[in-house]
């Protein structure tokens, strides 16, 4: 007995925990849009700025990395880096724009960046009411449930403790 309770328990805890899988892939699909965005700011000003030098971005950012001067190699890197990580994210974004309903969560978990995941873990609203408002919410419908089904079954038992009393023998009126 106390076997199939835990079973039980566990099998609707799991259920609720994976419930919020298409959930978070959701808010991961957001804030992948998000850097999207602002990594495409960042590349068209770095991309703006390379045109003004007559060059293109692969020209630029090798003449970045081979520059002697440190802080320049560096830049060049981490805007390689930058550009990489763009059309890495943009390329996640296209297939999970592609997929289905529960395909996008392959295609979330075959690309993830660590850096989107992270900050959508952190920010993750459950969209089952498992946040503490909704166990609140459910705790008051349970009170509201009990009260109404209490007061329900309190005015049909009065209702047919009246209609028994009419037709008790004691009540009625005998013949004559």
């Amino acid at each position: 007995m106390v076997g199939r309770i835990l079973t039980l328990a566990f099998g609707a805890l799991f259920a609720a925990l994976f419930s919020q899988v298409p959930e978070y892939a959701q808010q991961y699909r957001q804030r992948l849009g998000g850097a999207i965005d602002e990594l495409a700011k960042i590349v068209e000003v770095f991309d703006a700025d390379v045109l003004k030098q007559g060059l293109q971005r692969t020209e630029a950012l090798a003449r970045l990395r081979a520059n002697s001067d440190p802080i320049a190699a560096q830049r060049g890197e981490r805007m390689g880096e930058t550009v990489e990580r763009l059309d890495r994210l943009k390329h996640q974004n296209d297939v999970m724009e592609d997929a289905g309903a529960f395909t996008r969560v392959t295609a979330l978990a075959k690309d993830f960046d660590s850096e989107i995941g992270v900050a959508a873990y952190e920010d993750f609203e459950p969209a089952v009411p498992l946040t503490i408002e909704g166990l609140v919410a459910a705790a008051i419908g349970f009170v509201l449930a009990l009260f109404g089904g209490g007061a329900t079954r309190a005015a049909v038992g009065a209702v047919r403790k009246r209609r028994r009393g009419r037709l008790e023998p004691s009540d009625q009126i005998p013949d004559a």
